[in-house]
């Protein structure tokens, strides 16, 4: 019996750890795509994205910063980010 319910719970362990995994992946992903947004445009975003092997499921420009929605893999994630050039001398 003890036997079982360690069983069940390494399984679960796993579970957890998958579904983070997959958390973290979609929101580098997301990350990736609001810089490349930021600095390229939508279709610069959606390339990053698919780079990372997801999709732009939303993307809106708020003011000065770009706000992308990315799903991957069963997991969606949102990013900010903003384009600043740096002043040439």
């Amino acid at each position: 019996m003890l036997l079982v319910v360690a069983g069940l719970v390494a399984v679960g362990l796993v579970q957890v750890g998958a579904a983070a995994s997959r958390r973290a992946a979609a929101q580098a992903a997301a990350d990736a795509s609001a810089l490349a947004g930021a600095a390229g445009g939508r279709t610069a975003a959606e390339e990053a994205a698919e780079g990372n092997d997801a999709a732009v499921v939303g993307y809106d420009v708020v003011g000065a910063d770009v706000v992308v929605e990315v799903a991957r893999r069963g997991a969606r994630a949102t990013a900010r980010a903003r384009w600043e050039p740096v002043a040439r001398r």
